[in-house]
């Protein structure tokens, strides 16, 4: 009779585990405004990190009438920018979690190729002339115009 007493703990304790988990990570998306991520609100970057500099820089540039975060640091088409905002979601929740960011912060290789990517597509009749000749020696847009989209410089 014990022996089948066994498997019901078992299930018990991992359906409890399961609810605990469930509950602690919903908990977590509520507390952090997880739903906002999903949306093209600026102000989401600021929910809970170190980009207060950046958006108050992004609120005078001369980009804030016409671009959001998203529109220069993730993909424009639907499934890679929402990979794009998970991926970097994940690396953001590790890093101050663990209190091992960079300060300040600083976009990884993929971002900066997203970046240059998306500089070029709102700004190809300026620069048409410069992107017909990409090659491995391509400046990058951000090596002259880092503070454009949100220097908190200024």
């Amino acid at each position: 009779m014990k022996y089948l007493q066994r498997p019901h703990r078992t299930l018990f304790a991992l359906m409890g585990m399961i609810g605990l988990l469930a509950g602690l990570g919903g908990y977590t998306f509520y507390y952090a405004h997880g739903a906002s991520y999903f949306s093209n609100d600026p102000r989401a970057c600021v929910n809970c990190h170190i980009m207060r500099e950046q958006y108050d820089g992004w609120q005078k540039s001369s980009h804030h009438a016409v671009a959001t975060c998203n529109s220069c640091h993730t993909p424009h088409e639907v499934i890679p920018k929402y990979l794009t905002k998970l991926e970097n979601g994940f690396w953001h929740s590790k890093g101050f979690t663990l209190q091992d960011f960079h300060e300040p912060i600083q976009l990884r290789p993929q971002s900066r190729i997203i970046l240059q990517e998306n500089c070029l597509y709102c700004h190809r009749q300026f620069v048409s002339g410069i992107a017909d000749h990409a090659g491995p020696d391509q400046v990058d847009c951000i090596q002259c115009h880092r503070g454009v989209g949100h220097d908190p410089t200024r």
